[in-house]
């Protein structure tokens, strides 16, 4: 073994190590581990940051704008509606939900079609009193099944695509990948509502209660006459209280209800402020600030101006607006918007606190309640450092609420009392992306430039805001797909990918074809369920590449064998982000999920093989 070679292993053993220890993200370890190979000069500099460049780069990023459009335009959420009529039977949800999903996440990205679906899952757990980890699990694998449909539903598809031009071939098209990816998708859903009792029950310790119940934790707080804060911003009034933990959730002035008051609202004698805080906090905040209870400084004052409004109401015969005023007071907890959303591995809050961030004043929102595998957190709130998973309850303006989550890299999860609404230009946002599929599809334009084409229009026409262009792309995937691509090249320009390759050949010597591409397929997947499946298929295109020359087969039945096994992570919650998301809120331990992730993996290996074959004779 050359000394070349032996650098690129050993570079390679310590980033995929990195990535199954999962303590630095993976696009700053794929940006390290080029630097090594290019400073040994392994890989010349000038090549070192083409990968950006590359079309399967392109791709992705275009694809994952146009999924925020497909988001926007309400061309899921429409399908989303009609899934709450399919009845309380669990076989029938897991089957309904899991193919919907799958069917979805061939044409977008598939963790936003699991995110789109996910609020459905849980509320139809919900309303049956079923724990949502019957669903969350099939739901996650849907959408991974899913992917392998079309050249744009998942990376690793996109990646194989353009490795065909090395051996001297067209790019797979949009729907070369079709005939593999529908036959593993249809059984595999099938199985999973056939085994849907091998997912674990994870029941709620609080039985059919909620997970946050912040009513308790609700209190009117009043500014009394004569107060030294009348007259001041709410800044100083929450400053002076020294309390991160006090949320400030509305102001309550005469008949007007502020909701999420800026911090620059100016204080007037009689002001109510709906604050949101443990009982330690409350009474910390009210021995700075000397405010009142509401409750106990209006008690007599509330009696006497109730008693006139009702003389008063009598005298003019006006009963609605007695009926009115009275319907407004038992509003004011529940006229809120307020959504439960979860923390995902790419969100700026991981890592961070509240308080660190200053969410309220930069971004508008409070965070209510914290919980972790399960469980609400009752350390205080300014202390937490937040994780991936974490599921929070937050309040904000209703019509910033979707944006300040996407800008948080948060997904909701339920609604309390508010629906996240997003514009209904269904058919507009489908004829641009049904447009892109043909163009594609009938070998007129290269994927690359129609899909980016598609993302264009859909800016111009508004279904995809200026300000969430980038937002849109998740740019950690970017930068590991560019990173890892001049890597991949290395492990092929110094024969490495050749020496797997003729270890792969030594031990099918004996074996027929289709057990050398299961062997592939096998090892690519145990591969992906410990690395990112973009940087499995970046690594393994070149073996297989390398294992089709040593049989003298045509290499498309192993790239396919390659695209398929990077995108069936069904063993572990850190192959895939789908599979990271569902963990938190369906209470999954990390070895939950070979239960029912072994058998669909072995299934997906028993189906794909002969069926690529089939399709795509050695």
């Amino acid at each position: 073994m050359q000394s070349d070679q032996l650098t690129v292993f050993a570079v390679l053993a310590v980033t995929l190590g990195l990535f199954a220890w999962n303590r630095w993200r993976y696009d700053i370890v794929a940006l390290g581990a080029l630097l090594v190979v290019t400073l040994a000069g392994i890989v010349p500099p000038e090549k070192a940051f083409m990968g950006l460049g590359h079309p399967a780069v392109i791709t992705v990023a275009a694809v994952l704008v146009l999924s925020r459009g497909l988001l926007n335009g309400g061309v899921v959420d429409s399908m989303a509606r009609h899934l709450t009529k399919v009845g309380d039977r669990p076989w029938v949800q897991v089957l309904t939900l899991t193919g919907i999903v799958a069917l979805c996440s061939g044409f977008m990205n598939n963790v936003g079609a699991l995110a789109l679906f996910m609020p459905v899952a849980i509320w139809m757990s919900r309303q049956n009193g079923r724990s949502p980890s019957y669903l969350l699990m099939p739901l996650a694998f849907g959408s991974l099944l899913g992917g392998t449909l079309t050249l744009i539903g998942t990376p690793p598809n996109i990646i194989i695509a353009g490795y065909r031009r090395q051996v001297g071939e067209a790019p797979f098209g949009m729907f070369d990948f079709l005939p593999v990816g529908l036959a593993i998708t249809v059984t595999g859903v099938l199985l999973i509502a056939l085994l849907w009792r091998l997912t674990p029950r994870r029941e709620n310790p609080n039985g059919d209660q909620q997970l946050f119940e912040i009513s308790a934790y609700l209190t009117e707080l009043k500014l009394p006459e004569e107060s030294k804060y009348a007259g001041r911003t709410l800044h100083e009034l929450m400053v002076a209280g020294g309390e991160d933990d006090v949320m400030i959730t509305a102001l309550i002035r005469g008949d007007q209800q502020l909701r999420m008051p800026s911090m620059y609202e100016v204080l007037r004698d009689d002001d109510i402020l709906l604050v949101e805080c443990d009982p330690d906090s409350l009474k910390a905040f009210l021995d700075a600030t000397k405010m009142e209870l509401a409750a106990h400084a209006d008690s007599e004052a509330e009696a006497r101006e109730k008693a006139e409004q009702d003389k008063q109401a009598e005298k003019n015969g006006d009963e609605d607006k007695q009926t009115e005023a009275e319907a407004a007071r038992k509003d004011r907890h529940s006229e809120r918007a307020l959504a439960e959303a979860i923390v995902t591995p790419q969100s700026s809050l991981v890592g961070t606190t509240a308080t660190g961030l200053a969410l309220r004043e930069r971004h508008g929102v409070n965070i209510l309640a914290v919980a972790r595998q399960g469980q609400r957190l009752q350390q205080r709130l300014s202390k937490i450092r937040f994780a991936a998973g974490d599921i929070l309850l937050v309040q904000a303006r209703e019509d910033q609420l979707q944006s300040t989550l996407n800008g948080l890299g948060c997904l909701p999860l339920a609604s309390r009392g508010l629906r996240i609404t997003t514009p209904r230009q269904v058919w507009l946002a489908s004829g641009i992306f049904a447009g892109a599929l043909v163009l594609v599809s009938a070998g007129l334009m290269p994927a690359s430039i129609a899909l980016v084409g598609a993302a264009l229009l859909m800016i111009l026409t508004g279904l995809v805001p200026t300000g969430d262009i980038y937002k849109s792309i998740d740019m950690s995937i970017i930068v590991l797909i560019a990173a890892m691509m001049p890597i991949g090249e290395a492990l092929e320009s110094t024969g490495g990918s050749q020496l797997i390759a003729d270890a792969l050949l030594e031990v099918g010597q004996a074996a027929p074809p289709a057990a050398t591409i299961a062997i592939l397929m096998a090892g690519v997947m145990l591969l992906t369920n410990v690395v990112n499946n973009a940087a499995a298929a970046v690594l393994a295109a070149p073996v297989a590449i390398s294992l089709a020359q040593g049989m003298n087969a045509s290499a498309d039945p192993l790239l396919m064998a390659v695209a398929i096994g990077s995108s069936c992570a069904f063993l572990t919650p850190i192959g895939h982000q789908s599979n990271t998301l569902v963990m938190a809120p369906g209470g999954y331990r990390f070895g939950d999920y070979w239960r029912l992730g072994l058998p669909l993996s072995i299934l997906v290996v028993l189906v794909a093989v002969p069926t690529i074959l089939w399709v795509w004779p050695l």
